[in-house]
């Protein structure tokens, strides 16, 4: 081996064994980069990517590097999960990083946010590992300042579900008798009008008309002729049953001085196939099927009663059984009874909750909005139907309102041992499991709550906490509440968000801390001060919050 080829072999191995011996270097800030820079949470968390440019000749071959992210912030630190960096000659399983090269390397960082973390600072820490060496690297800042947007849902403002009332003002009454006639007749016999039904339906009128609590709404009279003989003949029999039935009526409630009684109104039917047909159905006529294929067969009404007749075997069958119930007027009454209004149910309340149906005093709950009267008349209708699981539900829907949670809680457990099937009380044990970030429990218990109209908001909630803002815009739907306006800011549909923030009913401090959020976004500096004044006059903790959120960072917010 000649000197020249010599000493370049010696060159070559005293390279390789200075890139195995030689000691790391310091990593630098800017061999890395964070996305999203600040970092943003999302749900209740803050994902971050944190991505390593490493240069090349840094990484030596025999280097074993252990990279931890750590967030702090004023009263405390949170250690990420490490990742292990490698140089080439490293037998482990971490990120290889050429030392020709230099390389590309990731460290994802996730934590559960804390308010605290608003002001808050990202680094890396490095312990090496170098043949057995173990020793530490300057920490490198990549990362500052958390946005906390997606922490502003809020379970605590969703409505709780209330178990309807049925209370019924005007319940419609109807009464109804038949007048019957002899074949081809138009006669109202005496027999008739002494039978039961017709009698009760007389006796109706005239309590309905006497009592201050009912009013007559109308009365109708339908005439039937049955499907046999001519369809003329059977026209003019039918209409002139109805004018007798008709004017009989109008004598009777003149007899009876029913003076108020809606509408007398009547129609006629030359030939009843249709109550042929259900009276047929019915029967024991022993060739049935054969009728009823007649009448699907034949829509005519002359060619069916043609054919009815030629089944000779029991046509006789039919005039005896069937027809003669067809040859008739049907008379019905319909009646409202009216209820108490609203002052005369509260004042029987205070008096005499006893004298109540559940359903007026569940109703009678609901003619407040101060959520302590509230709870006063639900606990009452409790006491007064003990095993009413809508009064418990209800009473805990007052407590959840009130931010009574432990009460709350205990009167929807009662709800839910009265009556497991009650789907408001799935719904509201999940918001108070929600509130409580007992997430996947809230989840099965508002899953059952399906077709619960609160349950749409508390689930939208759910989702935003989960960060799956797509589905939270899906389950609040046309919703106007602070918390639909937070998922459409999270989507960025900007517009949508201040069209909903517009229209929430009873606009509070986070209603204008979300306008002026949208303000920022959208910058529009006049906005974010206006919102924010309104937001602080509600509520003076909304000026630090403000100050201490980076979305505010490029406004200047001393004139608040």
């Amino acid at each position: 081996m000649n000197k020249k080829v010599l000493y370049f072999a010696l060159g070559v191995a005293i390279m390789g064994t200075t890139s195995c011996s030689k000691k790391l270097g310091d990593f630098q800030s800017n061999y890395f980069n964070t996305t999203p820079t600040p970092l943003e949470t999302v749900g209740q968390n803050v994902p971050a990517t944190i991505t390593g440019n490493i240069p090349a000749k840094f990484m030596v071959k025999n280097a074993k590097v252990t990279a931890t992210p750590v967030l702090e912030y004023s009263g405390g630190a949170t250690q990420g999960t490490p990742v292990v960096l490698q140089g080439e000659n490293v037998r482990a399983n971490g990120q290889v990083v050429s030392y020709n090269n230099g390389g590309t390397v990731q460290i994802p960082f996730n934590t559960e946010y804390k308010p605290e973390m608003a002001e808050s600072n990202l680094y890396l820490d490095f312990q090496v590992d170098q043949n057995g060496k173990l020793y530490s690297l300057p920490r490198v800042k990549v990362g500052d300042g958390v946005i906390a947007t997606s922490t502003l849902a809020n379970a605590s403002t969703v409505q709780a579900a209330i178990a309807k009332d049925n209370f019924e003002r005007i319940i419609n009454e109807k009464y109804t008798a038949d007048i019957r006639f002899l074949i081809n007749q138009a006669i109202i016999r005496n027999n008739q009008i002494t039978a039961a039904d017709y009698v009760d339906l007389n006796q109706q009128l005239r309590d309905a008309n006497a009592a201050i609590n009912k009013e007559i709404a109308g009365v109708t009279i339908h005439s039937y002729a049955s499907p046999d003989g001519t369809l003329a003949f059977n026209t003019e029999l039918a209409e002139r049953r109805e004018k007798v039935t008709e004017q009989f009526m109008a004598n009777q409630l003149k007899k009876d001085k029913i003076t108020e009684f809606g509408e007398l109104t009547a129609t006629f039917t030359p030939e009843d196939w249709e109550g042929f047909q259900e009276l047929v159905s019915k029967s024991n006529i022993q060739d049935k099927d054969l009728i009823l294929g007649v009448l699907k067969m034949y829509k005519d009404p002359e060619q069916r009663e043609r054919e009815i007749r030629n089944l000779s075997g029991v046509f006789n069958e039919l005039a005896d059984q069937i027809l003669p119930q067809l040859r008739y007027s049907k008379i019905m009454a319909s009646i409202n009874v009216i209820g108490k209004s609203d002052q005369e149910l509260i004042e029987v309340f205070n008096t005499n909750p006893t004298s109540l149906s559940e359903d007026e005093i569940l109703y009678v709950a609901t003619l407040t909005e101060d959520y302590n009267r509230k709870k006063e008349i639900y606990a009452k209708a409790g006491q007064v139907y003990p095993n009413s699981a809508r009064a418990m539900n209800n009473l805990g829907m007052a407590e959840y309102e009130l931010g009574n949670y432990a009460a709350a809680k205990s009167a929807f457990e009662k709800a839910k041992r009265l009556d497991p099937s009650l789907k408001s009380t799935d719904m509201n044990l999940g918001l108070l499991e929600l509130l409580d970030g007992n997430y996947s429990k809230a989840n099965e218990l508002l899953g059952s709550a399906a077709g619960v109209p609160e349950a749409a908001d508390a689930l939208g909630v759910y989702y935003l906490t989960q960060g799956e803002v797509a589905k939270a815009n899906t389950a609040f739907g046309n919703s106007k509440t602070n918390n639909a306006a937070l998922a459409k800011l999270l989507s960025k549909d900007y517009s949508a968000a201040q069209s909903i923030l517009s229209a929430v009913p009873n606009p509070d401090a986070t209603t204008y801390y979300m306008a002026a959020l949208v303000s920022a976004r959208t910058n529009n500096e006049n906005g974010v001060l206006s919102n924010l004044r309104k937001a602080i006059s509600m509520d003076s903790s909304m000026l630090q919050k403000a100050q201490n959120d980076l979305e505010f960072a490029q406004f200047n917010l001393n004139s608040l």
